[in-house]
């Protein structure tokens, strides 16, 4: 929670609009006065300044449910230095401070894993962080979990989607028909990326379920490079076409820049 709270504390960041007119305080836009307008709804001061009424619109602030998945999968617990964190703690801090940071805007946050409505507030805060706590599951890899995702609302999954894409194909498809839209995050570590792999090596998941002995690891590296060009270009066309966003971040790179692109992404996918 510490480490969160700092984390969000460097990030600067405006009010987390709805970007469309409703109730509010904050002003949204001018627009042309139309049928069914009410004469006192006119701005006298901006429609002075031109022959067309002007009405001035503030924009919707009504707090907004955010759903966050964390994957907590045994491949999560992968790190390729003994120095760096595994990507489950990358995850769980940007997850963590993003609740942060949204609880701020007066938000509702909730863990899909928890299965518990979104609420708001510093007592959530503390929830999440201690369901955040817990250990990694015995599954080599996660499925999102969608089940109570409530309509209409935002949503975050943080995974190494390494696993089965059939369940990610589900569970953007269960979202998509509940009015759900979000952000994609795949959490990697650089050696997952790189492959620095040469001569005799075994290769085994984190679960210990799959395991493979090659002697000319080098060999492999182009095949495993193209499948993972193939998996990220997969999950980007799955979120385009479901109304989501997806963005790779590595975890030898700053949290920080995770974050700011977590935040402006529930910004953006209205």
């Amino acid at each position: 929670m510490a480490q969160a709270e700092h984390l969000a504390s460097t990030v600067l960041l405006g009010e987390h609009g709805r970007r469309r007119a409703g109730m509010g305080d904050e002003f949204w836009q001018y627009r042309p006065i139309a049928h069914g307008d009410e004469v006192r709804q006119i701005d006298w001061r901006r429609s002075a300044r031109s022959d067309v009424h002007f009405i001035r619109q503030k924009e919707w602030q009504a707090a907004q449910s955010v759903v966050l998945w964390v994957d907590g999968s045994k491949s999560m617990g992968f790190t390729g230095d003994r120095s760096r964190a595994p990507k489950s703690d990358r995850a769980r801090l940007l997850a963590l401070a993003l609740s942060v940071l949204l609880v701020r805007a007066g938000e509702r946050v909730g863990l899909a894993n928890l299965g518990a409505p979104p609420r708001s507030g510093q007592v959530q805060l503390l929830r999440l962080a201690e369901a955040l706590s817990g250990e990694l599951s015995g599954a080599d890899y996660g499925t999102p979990v969608t089940r109570g995702l409530p309509a209409h609302a935002r949503a975050v999954f943080l995974s190494d989607f390494m696993g089965d894409m059939r369940g990610v194909e589900a569970a953007l498809a269960a979202a998509a028909d509940r009015g759900v839209r979000g952000a994609l995050m795949q959490i990697l570590d650089p050696v997952e990326e790189d492959f620095p792999f040469d001569g005799r090596t075994i290769f085994e998941s984190m679960g210990g379920t799959i395991e493979y002995e090659t002697l000319k690891a080098g060999e492999l590296r182009q095949r495993y490079l193209d499948r993972l060009a193939a998996r990220k270009d997969r999950l980007e066309h799955l979120a385009r076409i479901s109304g989501w966003l997806y963005d790779c971040h590595h975890t030898g790179h700053s949290a920080q820049s995770a974050l700011l692109w977590l935040y402006s992404a529930l910004e953006r996918a209205r």
